[in-house]
């Protein structure tokens, strides 16, 4: 039963209550309110029991599952999830299961899912009449209520990962996508502006200044255009881009000096673009705002003690979702080709840091948002005993109840959370022809550390697959690392089922 429901039922049942209650003496109204009190606290420990887990808690299996590179297991546990068609869920459960689908080297799967995700979203985002009804229910019960039309960040890696799903088989529609990326990221910029209070003719905008730029979008854009030998001015834009936006992307500068010679690769060369998807990416908990907690128990106590009828200080938790980033330090992959070592990858998304950052932006007003809900609930419940002019036994009873109704809010832990910690991406330049790749997360940085011990700085085995690469053309690779272990398979473009 949904705490709305409860709550109202509540409200009416000591309604009842309170007007039958004129018709006892006192120590009557003492055995009724008793049965009450013993009757609410008994309905509110079974609604408790059977189930408040936020979104993170009850999809921790699939997390762990998925990290320890059990992918039937994390794929079964999202098959019963979506049995359950719980509000707002089904669509990020869908994500989750494209990660798993592109892992396990099906990105037209992938894709399919995340292009259906995509225009839910946007026609959840469209249905703005709908939302201002929601958030009304929201203040009655909390923000789960709401349809989740994803977090901004998760917004736009959706565009990402549907670019790096379709590169993957045919890569027909991948630019489209890459140029979704930053088309996205300025929408949602743009949205959050307002006119400064103090001065209308300037403009506020609080994500431009904390939302990073999304450098994957226009470094996809050069990769793809570089290899149609055309548009060169195009394709140093791009890297200028992804320079301006990611300076401490070293093969960024590289590919920027290269575009400008207008040299793509060697004769009898081809082009291997590896992305590694590396590390536990950010992901939602609940966790009680004890500063609030604390201002709303001392209200209410100096409220108890100036008020002529029952009063409680009100201790119900106060419950925000909180980003974590569980991987602050990721590998790098370290690379090799038939044996010798060809490089590492580089960080081009660190999507942990972008959506701690994005969260921050947003947290002033996830709290502000509790605080009036709880001001909210407040008001209904003592408006419910001014309305029934309840004796001291029914308050008590109405002041547990909306303790309880309170202490029922869950935070909206819902999000992506099968995202990598970071985008790695490396470019190297290969003889045609079949080769042996292998990669192996690690922190050396160079070919010596590479062949004289490799073992002091390899952090997990290595993996390898035969790769076929055509002259003149680019090959694309995919895998997923997680906890220094591969996840599925190593995907290559022009060997993807």
């Amino acid at each position: 039963m949904r705490p709305i429901h409860y709550s109202l039922l509540t409200i009416h049942f000591f309604a009842l209550a309170g007007k039958e209650e004129k018709r006892y003496d006192s120590a009557m109204d003492f055995v009724i309110g008793v049965k009450l009190i013993f009757r609410f606290f008994l309905v509110s420990v079974l609604i408790v029991v059977s189930g408040c887990a936020s979104f993170g808690e009850r999809h921790l299996k699939i997390r762990n599952h998925f990290e320890q590179g059990k992918l039937n297991d994390a794929q079964n546990e999202i098959t019963k999830s979506l049995k359950k068609k719980r509000r707002g869920e089904s669509d990020l459960l869908k994500l989750n299961q494209s990660i798993i689908e592109l892992c396990n080297g099906k990105p037209r799967e992938a894709e399919k899912l995340l292009r259906e995700v995509r225009n839910h979203f946007e026609k959840i985002e469209h249905e703005r009449a709908v939302r201002v009804a929601e958030q009304t229910l929201a203040m009655l019960v909390d923000d789960n209520t709401v349809s989740y039309a994803g977090e901004d960040y998760e917004q736009v890696l959706i565009r990402v990962f549907l670019a790096l799903a379709n590169l993957m088989y045919d890569g027909t529609d991948a630019p489209a996508y890459a140029l979704q990326i930053g088309q996205k990221q300025n929408e949602i910029i743009k949205q959050a502006a307002v006119k400064d209070p103090n001065n209308q003719q300037k403009i506020l905008n609080p994500k431009a200044e904390s939302y990073r730029q999304v450098a994957i979008g226009p470094y996809l854009i050069g990769a793809m255009q570089e290899a149609t030998l055309r548009n060169y001015d195009d394709v140093q834009k791009a890297y200028a881009t992804v320079c301006n936006w990611e300076p401490e992307f070293v093969q960024g500068q590289h590919d920027l000096e290269r575009a400008k010679t207008g040299f793509y690769c060697a004769p009898g060369h081809g082009v291997v673009y590896l992305f590694g998807l590396v590390g536990a990416g950010p992901y939602k908990l609940q966790q009680n705002c004890e500063v609030l907690q604390a201002t709303q128990f001392w209200v209410t106590l100096m409220l108890a003690m100036s008020s002529q009828g029952p009063m409680i200080p009100d201790f119900a938790p106060i419950m925000v979702p909180v980003v974590v980033r569980p991987q602050e330090t990721v590998p790098l992959l370290t690379v090799a080709v038939d044996g010798t070592w060809a490089g590492q990858t580089e960080t081009l998304t660190n999507i942990g840091r972008m959506a701690e950052e994005q969260f921050e932006a947003v947290k002033p007003q996830i709290i502000a948002k509790a605080v009036i809900r709880r001001a909210f609930k407040k008001g209904i419940v003592y408006g419910s005993k001014e309305a029934i002019d309840s004796n001291n036994w029914i308050s008590l009873a109405l002041e547990l109840g909306g303790i309880l109704w309170e202490a029922l809010e869950t935070a909206d832990t819902r999000c992506w959370n099968l995202l990598p910690a970071e985008i790695q991406v490396l470019r190297l330049e290969i003889p045609e022809g079949e080769h042996r790749l292998t990669l192996q997360p690690s922190l050396s940085h160079s070919a010596n550390n590479y062949q004289n011990s490799p073992a002091q700085h390899s952090l997990g085995s290595k993996h390898s697959r035969t790769i076929r690469v055509d002259a003149g053309r680019n090959t694309y690779v995919l895998a997923n690392f997680q906890q220094n272990t591969l996840v599925g398979k190593i995907v290559v473009s022009n060997e993807t089922e």
